[in-house]
This record gives structure tokens, C-alpha cells and sequence, in this order.
């Protein structure tokens, strides 16, 4: 079997060094990461109900982790290199320019998409990875019963 490093081009269109990056960023999950399938499990077993990577506005080309409708809440569960956590992000050895660049337009998206939801009714909570998925549910299950409209009996 010959070894994909030797004479490797990259398909059209992509931006990876090697086969082996490219092998790596495909496999970087967008959705369905461990800490938020810990947190829905937690969330739904509460009785909870919600949609899944879902946009909360439909013109908005975000999607929120969680998305509860009637309460208007959106939830993220951000991780700490993709989005900068101040307490656990550390800049990249290798190719640093860019992929600080890119955490800094992932940190400005995140707030211009807090804005734009806020600014349409809706709350906003936002995790890091890192966070006790039990606190993080908690919370979660509190914003939402607390905003879901009332049903008259």
C-alpha cells in the first residue's frame, strides 16, 4: 500500500500541509462533541425537549448547539482552543499567525452572534467545554423553565 505522504497533492479546494493534517482537521468534530452530548443527556433527562445544532433565527447562518424555540434560548457549549477560553487556550506552536486569526474571528462571530440574538429576543448562554456538564444543565433547565411561556390549565 503506498504511504499517502509520498507525492501528496491536495484535492482541489483545500488548504491542507499534508495528507496527515488533512486526515486530522476531518476529524475535528462540529457537532455531537463529548462535553455537549453530556450536557443534552443531563438536559433531556429533565424533561427537557429541544433541536439540535439547530439556527435559532432563520437568517442567521449559525447554528446554536441547543435551540429552545418557545423559551427563545440558545445554548453553545464553545471549546476552549476553537474559541479562546481565557482560562485553558494556548496559541499553536506551528503556523500560529493563522490559526490565532482564526480563534480571534471565531471569538468576534460568537459575539456578533450573541448580539444579533439578543437583539431579537432571544437569551444567550454560553459554556466552555470545561465546565461541570451538571452546572452547565442546571442552569440550562433554569433559563428555560423560566422563560417557556406559560400554558394556561
Amino acid at each position: 500500500m503506498p504511504n499517502m505522504t509520498d507525492d501528496w497533492n491536495p484535492p482541489p479546494g483545500s488548504w491542507a500541509s499534508s495528507a496527515g493534517r488533512r486526515r486530522n482537521m476531518q476529524a475535528i468534530r462540529s457537532r455531537d462533541t463529548k462535553p455537549e452530548r453530556l450536557i443534552r443527556q443531563l438536559v433531556h433527562a429533565q424533561g427537557l425537549r429541544y433541536r439540535v445544532s439547530a439556527k435559532p433565527l432563520p437568517d442567521l447562518r449559525r447554528t446554536a448547539d441547543m435551540v429552545f424555540r418557545p423559551a427563545k434560548v440558545a445554548v453553545f457549549i464553545d471549546g476552549c482552543y476553537w474559541h479562546g477560553c481565557p482560562e485553558h487556550y494556548v496559541p499553536p506552536k506551528t503556523n500560529s499567525g493563522y490559526w490565532s486569526e482564526k480563534v480571534a474571528r471565531n471569538m468576534g462571530r460568537d459575539r456578533d452572534t450573541d448580539e444579533q440574538l439578543s437583539a431579537a429576543g432571544w437569551t444567550v448562554l454560553r459554556f466552555w467545554e470545561h465546565e461541570p456538564p451538571e452546572q452547565c444543565a442546571l442552569q440550562i433547565a433554569a433559563a428555560v423553565s423560566r422563560l417557556r411561556p406559560k400554558r394556561d390549565s
